[in-house]
């Protein structure tokens, strides 16, 4: 069965257009309260030890992986499927920034004191394998904090619900490889063998269509989803006349929930 859903951008950084429109967007979403917020949280989470060796699995541009090795004394290494990014990173003081899969990681057992991948499994093909791969290069007693966004969980204030219903539809359905996973990151973990397993909700409540980095570009979802079909010219036409007049009128709101999940690798 042909899979139809759109390719994200963040699936292949180094063969767009420019490469350094990604970074960024990086740049922008690492700025917004919501995302500091729950950064800090994932670092709580994982509570990486000093002289302790972590793993940051989708890394961006590794600037989650050097706050979080400046802040607890850690050696943190920073992996990302993106030469452009990993590049980056390294120009930005990262000491150890490695290109590579996450489905396939480059590292020996039992590698690293804990591991953590942040937004970047919604992005990826197998990732099931990716975490059977985590788990691998995380030592007995380690942790492993994995957190996306649901795109399932999308609440969004808008005159003509049905057609707010297809156009967030879509973003959660074809707009991403896995839009709708990570509610099921939990049992995931329960089933990959992990123990002391748990999920908290983070919900992200934008009520500035510019912040965000423009929501995500959510008012180009519906052009998104009628290039692919799922819309028409008239829909698209009538998505933005809206969303512009809700934007106008100051009623616009629009919501996502995060999920950070928690694991310990038994011993």
């Amino acid at each position: 069965m042909k899979d139809d859903r759109t390719e994200h951008g963040f699936t292949s950084v180094d063969s767009q257009e420019d490469p350094q429109f990604w970074i960024r967007v990086l740049d922008k979403l690492h700025r917004e309260p919501f995302y500091i917020s729950y950064k800090a949280r994932i670092a709580e989470l994982l509570d990486p030890q000093p002289d302790g060796t972590y793993l940051d699995v989708g890394a961006g541009t590794g600037d989650d992986a050097r706050v979080m090795a400046r802040n607890a004394r850690a050696t943190v290494v920073a992996l990302d499927q993106s030469e452009a990014m990993m590049l980056e990173a390294t120009r930005r003081g990262l000491d150890t920034c490695v290109v590579g899969s996450a489905e396939s990681l480059p590292f020996a057992t039992a590698t690293f004191d804990g591991a953590w991948s942040d937004r970047t499994f919604q992005h990826l093909s197998d990732p099931a394998r990716a975490l059977d791969e985590i788990i691998r290069v995380t030592k007995p007693s380690g942790r492993v904090v994995i957190v996306d966004p649901d795109y399932g969980t999308q609440v969004m204030e808008f005159p003509d619900q049905e057609l707010s219903a297809r156009v967030l539809r879509f973003r959660a359905e074809r707009g991403l490889r896995n839009g709708t996973l990570a509610h099921l990151m939990q049992e995931m973990f329960s089933q990959s063998g992990l123990r002391d397993v748990r999920t908290e909700p983070m919900t992200l409540v934008v009520k500035d269509a510019s912040a965000v980095d423009n929501v995500l570009g959510l008012r180009t979802w519906a052009r998104s989803a009628q290039s692919q079909g799922y819309l028409t010219e008239s829909d698209v036409w009538r998505w933005e006349m809206l969303f512009d007049e809700a934007v106008a009128a100051g009623r616009f709101l629009w919501s996502v929930t995060f999920f950070l999940t928690t694991g310990t690798k038994p011993r």
